[in-house]
């Protein structure tokens, strides 16, 4: 009975060695006797294909396969998934779907639809996301224990998961789905921490109210936009607020600015999601903001993430910056720029890893073991480590009491460092900085000046020709103005 699914069978498309490796641990611990197996499949593993392989050996063993997605939005774009890999005898359970066909051999469900109508007989449940607690799915694990099911999950860490479920097999990592280029590499920048002290905990994770009230001062607002400017690159961006007044409030912020944004929550309908969407990838849209309406179920082609919500949550955290570990043509990393100080909290999305499922008991706090292994940066080089010594300088770290931090400023994390700026670039902006000062009517020591906070040096052996600027370049320059504007300011309260 354990033999579910076959390995074989013709399809579309082949499977990748993390995908194929996936599906033989699921059947190795079936043959072991668990009847709950959850599947970690960080983002870009592509569980969408792996359920689709798996559905295929379930058909030609003749068996029934319900798959249940969490979100009625994910519904269509599964089933043209499965479509796509030759499966065709497909019902929908959701409202009044079109495609409703209770007679079909795979039926894909939503959870909150399912909860409401007669479920169907199958051999083998395919949980989508499976972190995420449904209360008819554990009804039909009770009910039905002759049932396989399998989970899939890029975070399954969810509190007491392991008293339901039996088994977490891990074919690959994000890390190495980053190494064998599957995902892209990642620079990741945090401020100093926005003092959360005062704000309390609400089901394991800072109280909204508390955590908005820290999030909205104006300062921080403003260096959000302001960081954007200087390091975003004018890459297209989602943007995680507190809660909705918190994240309309960073969009305004990003208009008055002069770039375009648009909003996200979970009452923005399909229509209109669907045309932010297409405004986003034509670039009309550059920053999408949101809540968590956007953690999970898109594949937009983000290369930035802005974190202005803090949270104490694992799962949470790498659901937002795995929105842009996809690797996309023209920005091949992604630029993550860590307002509310996530990954110095939680660690880089590379360090997170659990190698069984939590079988905390209700009422029972979960055990944190990270206190140790929380990444701090080199003081020389920036680097991201543990321990005393810096593995990529050698600079020895010491305690230093009474150390004072810059507001707004970030540091960087990760040690895989930008590469060096080419001479062909260097001369692209100092060629922008030049044409930018004529139109302003200034001398050229102020190009030269604009390039030496750029680059830390002077611009010596470049050519003096002019060049019209990016937009990149124009939102550089406008947050030099901004911190200049900010520092004068402040010079003259003092």
């Amino acid at each position: 009975m354990f033999d579910l699914f076959s390995q074989t069978g013709s399809a579309p498309k082949t499977l990748r060695p993390h995908q194929s490796k996936a599906i033989n641990l699921i059947r190795q611990s079936l043959v072991r006797g668990n009847r709950r197996v959850v599947c970690q499949g960080p983002t870009g593993f592509g569980k969408t294909l792996t359920a689709a392989k798996i559905i295929e050996g379930a058909l030609e063993k003749r068996n029934r396969v319900i798959f249940t997605a969490p979100a009625i939005s994910l519904i269509d774009q599964t089933v043209s998934a499965f479509e796509n890999e030759g499966i065709r005898d497909i019902g929908v359970m959701q409202a009044k779907h079109p495609r409703t066909d209770a007679l079909a051999r795979v039926q894909v469900a939503s959870v909150q639809t399912l909860a409401q109508r007669e479920i169907p007989d199958a051999a083998l449940v395919i949980v989508d996301e499976c972190h995420m607690r449904s209360k008819v799915i554990e009804t039909m694990m009770d009910e039905r224990e002759d049932v396989y099911f399998i989970g899939l999950s890029a975070t399954p860490w969810a509190k007491g998961m392991g008293r339901r479920w039996q088994d977490l097999v891990i074919p690959c990592t994000i890390g190495d789905l980053i190494e064998g280029g599957y995902l892209s590499q990642f620079r990741a920048f945090a401020p100093d921490v926005p003092d959360l002290s005062g704000v309390a905990s609400r089901a394991g994770d800072y109280a909204e109210d508390g955590a908005a009230e820290v999030m909205e001062g104006k300062a921080l607002m403003a260096s959000v936009v302001e960081t954007w400017l200087e390091k975003g690159e004018n890459r297209p961006t989602l943007l995680f607020g507190v809660n909705r007044a918190h994240a309309k409030a960073l969009s305004e912020e990003f208009e008055r600015a002069g770039v375009s944004t648009a909003y996200v929550d979970a009452f923005t309908d399909t229509v209109e999601r669907s045309l932010i969407e297409r405004q986003f990838r034509a670039g009309e849209v550059k920053i999408a903001c949101s809540v968590r309406t956007l953690t999970t179920g898109i594949d937009w082609p983000v290369s930035c993430i802005i974190d202005a919500a803090p949270t104490k949550s694992e799962m949470l955290h790498v659901q937002k910056i795995g929105r842009g570990l996809r690797i996309n043509p023209g920005t091949e990393d992604l630029l993550i720029l860590d307002h509310a100080g996530n990954s110095l909290r939680n660690g880089l999305v590379t360090d997170i890893h659990h190698d069984t499922l939590d079988k905390t008991e209700p009422g029972e706090r979960q055990p944190r073991e990270k206190a140790e292994k929380l990444p701090k940066e080199c003081a020389n080089c920036a680097a991201l480590h543990t321990g005393l010594t810096c593995p990529f300088c050698g600079h020895e770290r010491k305690p230093v009491a009474g150390v004072e931090t810059v507001d707004g400023e970030l540091v960087e994390l990760t040690p895989n460092k930008k590469p060096e700026a080419t001479k062909a670039e260097k001369q692209r902006f100092y060629s922008m900085a030049l044409w930018m000062a004529d139109q302003r009517g200034y001398k050229p020591g102020w190009a030269a000046n604009l390039y030496r906070k750029r680059f830390s040096c002077w611009p010596r052996g470049l050519s003096e020709v002019r060049a019209s600027p990016s937009q990149s370049f124009l939102n550089y320059e406008k947050s030099r103005r901004i911190a200049y504007a900010k520092a004068k300011e402040k010079q003259g309260a003092a």
